[in-house]
């Protein structure tokens, strides 16, 4: 990793017209956004070591440290806004350098309890080490498995940088907002069932392994589809309470609110994948995640291209809002391979009882539905900020308690 951070330092402007090419029209934009990513790209490096630290943490069982760690750099960046901006030339670099330190914390808070668990040895370079092939034959086909929707973003970067001003900044904020649910449920119990469910698979017994799916998927759909139904129905009260501001304008907010309308779909579909995805890395299964990654980098793909071509026939002037959807598709195609593959293995299936919990979930979204429906028409967005936040923490409240 570390060579690979100095080679994307010194390759910065190349690495940037490749992910943002659009920018390249534009030489002030283009310099900042070069500086920015030369400050970045060793954040990399840090959250390569804190993720390895957090793999080793989650096998002993140790979740907590590792979940708590994201949260240093929400901090950082916060910190960064508020007290390093006044003394920075270009006030964004401030938030490249709270970037770096928050990878430095999230690293720097493992380390004591590796150094508890005596965890923290010197490392011993042995390519032909049995455990080493095995790990470098099952990462190599995994990486890309994983990393489907990163992949998917850098491709909708590229054509956002071609679009009107702003795109690429209202799909990054929509898409910020989809990582909420996906964050706080999906990834959390992704991360929880993987060791659980290689146990099970160890220990041969097929029957708790499909149960803890099973249970996952209950959670995932509990509280996904009314994720994703909410964050449909809330789009401008919460782009409104949480950006608008400062330059972000009420233009702003209605782009980025219809990007997060569009992505709003592919939130239960990205945490289901979440448990779906586990199934096959449980049982040292990589190769199936990667075609199926593989098929959904060609959806969207294919779908960004059929859906830029849609709105420039109406002569729609959102056209970010068709890559948006677009990215709803791939991670559908994707979550439905996946389940299609454990249902086709007898790895995993929605049973009988799902029956019940479908009518069960369907009846108490509709419900929530209505009871969003009815709080809005109360909703105002002509008070301060705080007013805001208020009202949107209490349209949260009313859809959570239907």
């Amino acid at each position: 990793m570390t060579t690979l951070t100095m080679l994307a330092i010194i390759a910065a402007p190349a690495v940037m017209y490749v992910y943002a090419p659009g920018f390249h029209s534009d030489p002030e934009k283009f310099a900042l956004a070069t500086d920015m990513f030369r400050l970045t790209i060793p954040y990399l490096l840090f959250m390569s070591l804190t993720a390895f630290a957090s793999s080793i943490l989650n096998t002993y069982g140790s979740f907590t440290t590792p979940a708590f760690a994201p949260v240093l750099l929400n901090v950082a960046m916060i910190a960064g806004a508020l007290w390093l901006t006044p003394y920075m030339a270009e006030p964004i670099m401030a938030l490249g350098w709270a970037v770096i330190i928050a990878g430095i914390l999230q690293l720097a808070l493992q380390i004591p309890e590796l150094w508890r668990k005596k965890l923290l040895i010197p490392p011993k370079v042995d390519f032909k080490h049995e455990g080493v092939e095995r790990i470098m034959k099952l990462m190599l086909p995994a990486l890309f498995g994983v990393s489907v929707t990163q992949i998917n973003l850098l491709l909708n970067t590229i054509w956002a940088s071609f679009m009107q001003d702003g795109s690429v900044s209202w799909l990054y904020s929509a898409e910020r907002m989809t990582e909420l649910p996906l964050g706080l449920i999906g990834v959390a119990i992704g991360t929880v069932i993987l060791p659980s469910l290689s146990a099970r698979h160890s220990e041969q017994n097929p029957e708790k392994f499909k149960a803890m799916m099973d249970w996952a998927a209950k959670v995932i759909v509990m509280a996904g589809l009314p994720a994703s139904i909410a964050l449909f129905m809330l789009s401008t009260p919460i782009i409104q309470a949480l950006f608008e501001r400062g330059q972000f304008t009420f233009e702003d907010t209605q782009m980025t609110a219809l990007a997060l309308q569009c992505m709003s779909g592919g939130v239960i579909a990205f945490m289901l994948i979440k448990v779906f995805a586990p199934g096959f890395y449980a049982q040292q299964d990589t190769r199936t995640p990667v075609r199926i990654g593989l098929m959904a980098v060609a959806a969207n793909a294919i779908l960004n291209v059929v859906f830029i071509g849609l709105f420039k026939l109406i002569n729609w002037e959102a056209e970010h809002m068709a890559l948006a959807l677009a990215s709803t598709g791939s991670a559908m195609v994707n979550a439905g391979l996946l389940y299609f593959y454990l249902h086709k293995r007898n790895i995993f299936r929605f049973g009988a009882h799902w029956k019940k919990l479908f009518l069960q979930f369907m009846f108490a979204n509709v419900v929530m539905i209505a009871a969003l429906a009815y709080a809005l028409s109360w909703y105002n967005a002509d008070v301060s900020q705080w007013m805001r936040v208020l009202e949107v923490l209490i349209l949260c409240v009313v859809g959570v308690v239907a």
